[in-house]
């Protein structure tokens, strides 16, 4: 089946058999419904969460397998239940479609990009008070999903709440737009101002000196992992969304899975040591989710092909979804 918002969407590669009618529902993957030509189009524009696969990671710098991720996550539902037990909610009393995944060109970045932006306009003009989660695909997606926005809603001001090891404001000329560049392609399209980006996590060897210098050359708001160790990841967090939310009318979250510690998360195609833990992430995701101005989620650079067998990484990914979706419900 199509999807509705067919031809630049694609039904999702992989759908989990549906309870019938009057079973309960406790698993992710009984719960969230593919939106397909049969659904109706009317009534899930309430919908109060919506998923989009895109699966590109040809513009990765680092080898990438990170387009499988999509299928991936989706596989991965069947070991979730809805209930969160530390927090005491379960997202079942909401509602959730799988729009299925952007349309991807074998060899065009080009062209998969502009269909990631034509896609991601469609989902915010049709789906005006849903949270759109997209699931990556690596970071050059996160700079095509925000300039739907724009295009779709041209009077808001959009923030980034990115939580990364990496500044991605790499010189476009020489690196884009690619998985290093999305917050400069943002910020050089006039789609985001530098100062309405806060970037947590960075640390370690793994940013030159000349992108610091850019960062603060356009008042790029930048968190090292050990500041915000000192600080407290939730403060840390809390603070910049105080700060973005005074700003913009619209918080887009970004969460790069190389801000992990590599031995939190093996299928990272560019993950580091001295990264964040699980938890310290869980919790900043917890606490984004919660702010009312925070709208869209975005996980990049997820490699299931890198992963260990028993899939650690992509079930953290899909565990971050989760906590996302949980922070909202606690608003």
């Amino acid at each position: 089946m199509k999807s509705f918002l067919y031809p630049k969407l694609n039904p999702p590669s992989f759908t989990w058999v549906r309870p019938e009618q009057g079973e309960v529902v406790s698993k992710v993957h009984e719960w969230i419904e593919p939106l397909s030509s049969a659904a109706d189009p009317v009534k899930s524009k309430d919908t109060d969460f919506v998923i989009v696969g895109v699966p590109l990671s040809r513009s990765s710098i680092s080898a990438s397998g990170a387009s499988e991720f999509p299928d991936a996550f989706r596989r991965a539902w069947k070991g979730f239940s809805t209930y969160n037990l530390d927090e005491d909610v379960d997202l079942s009393e909401r509602t959730a479609v799988d729009a299925g995944d952007v349309r991807m060109h074998v060899t065009d970045i080009h062209r998969c990009h502009e269909n990631i932006i034509e896609a991601s306009a469609t989902l915010h003009q049709h789906f005006t008070t849903s949270k759109v989660c997209a699931i990556g695909g690596d970071h050059s997606i996160t700079a095509m999903m925000v300039k739907g926005i724009h295009q779709a809603r041209p009077d808001e001001k959009i923030g980034i709440l990115q939580f990364d090891t990496h500044f991605d404001l790499r010189d476009m000329t020489d690196n884009g737009p690619s998985n290093g560049t999305p917050m400069r392609n943002l910020i050089e399209s006039g789609v985001v101002e530098g100062s309405n980006m806060y970037n947590i996590g960075l640390h370690g060897f793994f940013n030159t000196k000349d992108l610091k210098q850019y960062a603060d050359e356009k008042g790029v708001n930048y968190i090292t992992l050990g500041q915000a160790r000192k600080k407290g990841i939730e403060e840390t967090v809390r603070q910049s969304l105080a700060e973005l939310a005074a700003k913009v009318d619209t918080i887009y979250l970004t969460v790069d899975m190389d801000v992990l510690d590599i031995a939190y998360a093996p299928g990272v195609p560019a993950s580091t040591p001295g990264g964040m833990t699980t938890a310290e992430l869980l919790e900043g995701v917890l606490v984004a989710g919660r702010h009312p101005k925070v709208n869209n989620l975005d996980i990049v650079c997820l490699d299931p092909q890198k992963d260990t067998p028993v899939q650690p990484t992509v079930k953290l990914g899909t565990h971050i979804f989760l906590t996302f979706l949980t922070g909202v419900m606690l608003r």
